[in-house]
């Protein structure tokens, strides 16, 4: 893969580029603020970027406000956010796109998992590191929320966790698009996530499948 890295604590960022490298991916920019890694991701035409959530100029969530832009540029260039406290502001939206990842910086020191998370966000999956989705979602009960879906349910919840709309879930499930509406309407339902101005509850739907006992990523 070409993948660009944000990153402006020089130590990691020179590790990360090693470790890419060693892993046969070519690493085609390194950026130490946030408009240099836009421009850096505009440039070389990667099939992923790594950010960190935190990058200068103002080392709040400028990494995460690049990557929204990125993505709004580039839909189909896979990210993976890398910080060391989670952010959610900007990530929510993210996640509805597929293509992302969200991992604590440790989670980097498991080698082979982290190489592998990266294979499935370029390949169009997902990789969400397990208290990231806790914070995205909050607390649910212990049970398994997904268990009152039925089996038509669950294959659209999974389509809408790879990031495609009603119109693509219809073509990929040979369903009217009106009957998808109605199935994500049962979902929603299903799952207690009812209409507000403050959550994406798609987003939170694709997030419960994503949190299932036995779900990677």
């Amino acid at each position: 893969m070409r993948i660009v890295i944000g990153e402006d604590s020089a130590l990691f960022r020179e590790g990360l580029a090693r470790l890419l490298a060693d892993a046969g991916h070519e690493v085609v920019g390194k950026a130490i603020d946030a408009p240099t890694l836009l421009a850096a991701a505009e440039d070389t035409a990667p099939d992923l970027a790594i950010i960190d959530v935190r990058m200068p100029p103002d080392l709040t969530d400028d990494g995460a406000r690049a990557a929204r832009q990125i993505r709004a540029r580039q839909p189909n260039l896979g990210i993976v956010l890398l910080s060391q406290h989670i952010e959610t502001r900007h990530s929510v939206d993210l996640v509805a796109g597929g293509r992302f990842g969200y991992l604590l910086k440790d989670r980097v020191l498991d080698v082979d998992d982290f190489l592998d998370a990266l294979r499935r966000v370029a390949a169009g999956g997902s990789a969400l590191d397990p208290e990231v989705v806790t914070r995205l979602i909050g607390h649910r009960p212990p049970d398994d929320p997904l268990s009152s879906l039925t089996a038509r349910e669950r294959e659209v919840l999974a389509l809408m966790a790879e990031g495609r709309t009603n119109v693509g879930i219809a073509r990929r499930l040979w369903l009217t698009e009106r009957t998808v509406e109605a199935h994500v309407s049962s979902i929603m339902a299903k799952l207690g996530l009812a209409s507000s101005d403050e959550d994406h509850r798609r987003v939170l739907a694709v997030l419960v499948h994503l949190r299932r006992p036995g779900h990677s990523g």
